[in-house]
């Protein structure tokens, strides 16, 4: 574990700290016995622990953003809306205007009370379509992919946004550009979970959406959550970082070792490539997080799906 005596004595914001990413943060901080306040919306209270403060907000609310952030030093913003294939095709404006409404609120009122904030853009999703490895400097070349029109503008607009704060304001802002990351507590639609709760549940034929032979670069959140907090105690504002794997791995490679780590057959596994898919290719360069922050991956590609399995099968 790293040393977070840097967050001694600060108060750390986690939004969406109920959620996928957030709750990850939150349970790394607290084992540090690191001061939290996490923001809840329609969310019950996750954690029950001396040094969690939950508090009710609604992030798109100037006051409440601006409650939310009174007597905090750092904030780490992992709330907003997160989409899969489909819902990216089937639910096309509310998640974007949620994300940018939420995001530009918070950094308002961070502007005002708060010394660091760290944002997550997106990699798969700002980038554009290139098959190599992409590096920090990639992301302005072209535009994102057609399938990622609106998601991916919008995560740049959230660069752009923190751009414009830090240059009026006090306020030093951290952005990461996370690669496809998984893990416990993802009950989301995402490949991964998806694939694990199939295998789980005995379903045959397993049916995993595409051909199998995208690639993507697979990020346990135990690393992303190490990262990021290198990344918040760096503080270097303005400098977007990749934090990925550095590797990639296909989707059928990721189905069979999900299969096999559940106790089934790869035979069970059957591609249908007429339901919606991404860009087949996303390969991340991160040279920059190593060299800047020190940031190497501890979790095996292997290790990490059967965490996620065993993580399952308890809850």
């Amino acid at each position: 574990m790293m040393d977070l005596t840097f967050l001694q004595n600060k108060k750390v914001l986690v939004t969406g700290g109920s959620g996928f990413v957030g709750r990850n943060f939150v349970e790394v901080l607290i084992n540090a016995d690191i001061s939290v306040r996490i923001t809840l919306h329609n969310q019950p209270a996750p954690f029950q622990h001396g040094v969690v403060e939950t508090i009710k907000a609604d992030l798109t609310v100037p006051r409440d953003c601006a409650i939310a952030c009174e007597g905090i030093d750092y904030i780490i913003h992992a709330a907003g809306s997160v989409g899969n294939a489909g819902s990216i095709r089937s639910n096309l404006i509310t998640p974007i205007m949620d994300n940018l409404v939420i995001t530009a609120r918070l950094l308002e009122a961070a502007s005002l009370h708060c010394e660091k904030i760290l944002i997550f853009s997106s990699s798969t999703a700002g980038y554009p379509p290139y098959t190599h490895p992409v590096r920090e400097e990639d992301m302005w070349t072209a535009s994102p992919a057609p399938v990622y029109f609106g998601y991916g503008w919008m995560r740049r607009y959230f660069e752009l946004l923190g751009e414009y704060v830090a240059s009026v304001s006090p306020l030093k802002v951290m952005v990461c550009r996370p690669t496809a990351v998984y893990g416990r507590y993802d009950n989301s639609g995402h490949v991964i979970p998806s694939l694990v709760r199939r295998a789980l549940s005995g379903e045959n034929p397993c049916v995993v959406w595409g051909s199998g032979d995208e690639l993507r670069d697979f990020l346990h959140i135990s690393d992303l959550v190490h990262g990021c907090l290198l990344l918040l105690q760096k503080g270097l504002s303005l400098e977007p970082v990749n934090i990925g794997y550095g590797k990639t791995a296909t989707i059928a490679e990721v189905a069979k070792t999900v299969m096999r780590l559940a106790g089934r057959s790869e035979t069970d596994i059957v591609f249908d490539d007429s339901k919606p898919t991404t860009i087949p290719v996303r390969a991340v360069d991160c040279s920059k997080a190593e060299k800047t922050l020190g940031f190497s991956p501890q979790m095996s590609l292997e290790a990490g799906l059967n965490d996620v399995v065993d993580w399952f099968r308890r809850n």
